[in-house]
C-alpha cells in the first residue's frame, strides 16, 4: 500500500493511504524505529546482528528537517542532527504507524 499524502504537522508526520485510512506517527517514534544499518545494525549469513554502539539521541534527533522520496517504495528523512541514511518502506512505515496506535 502506498501514500496519497504524507505531511509533517507540529510534531507528527501524518499519512494518507490509498484505501483512504490515516496515520499520525510521532516524529521521535519515527526515529526511535530507524531503519538503518547503524541504528538497526545488519544481520551477516549465520544471523547474527552486528552494530555499532547505541546512538545517543538529543533534542534535535526528532526534528525532522527534509523528507524525501524513494523511488516508488518508501522515504528517507532528514534529521536535525544529521542523521539521513534509514530509508522507510511503505510496508514498514505503515507497521511503525500501526505500532504507534497501539502505544508501542
Amino acid at each position: 500500500m502506498r501514500p496519497v499524502d504524507i505531511q509533517q504537522i507540529g510534531n507528527e508526520l501524518a499519512i494518507k493511504w490509498e484505501d483512504e485510512s490515516e496515520h499520525f506517527i510521532s516524529l521521535e517514534k519515527l526515529r526511535r524505529h530507524c531503519p538503518c544499518a547503524a541504528c538497526r545494525g545488519e544481520t551477516d549469513v549465520m544471523g547474527k546482528i552486528h552494530k555499532g554502539p547505541p546512538q545517543t539521541l538529543s533534542p534535535t534527533s526528532f526534528q525532522l528537517q527534509k523528507l524525501s522520496f524513494v523511488g516508488s517504495y518508501g522515504i528517507q528523512p532528514a534529521w536535525g542532527d544529521g542523521h539521513t541514511t534509514g530509508i522507510y518502506t511503505f510496508d514498514y512505515l505503515k507497521n511503525v504507524a500501526v505500532a504507534e496506535e497501539g502505544g508501542n
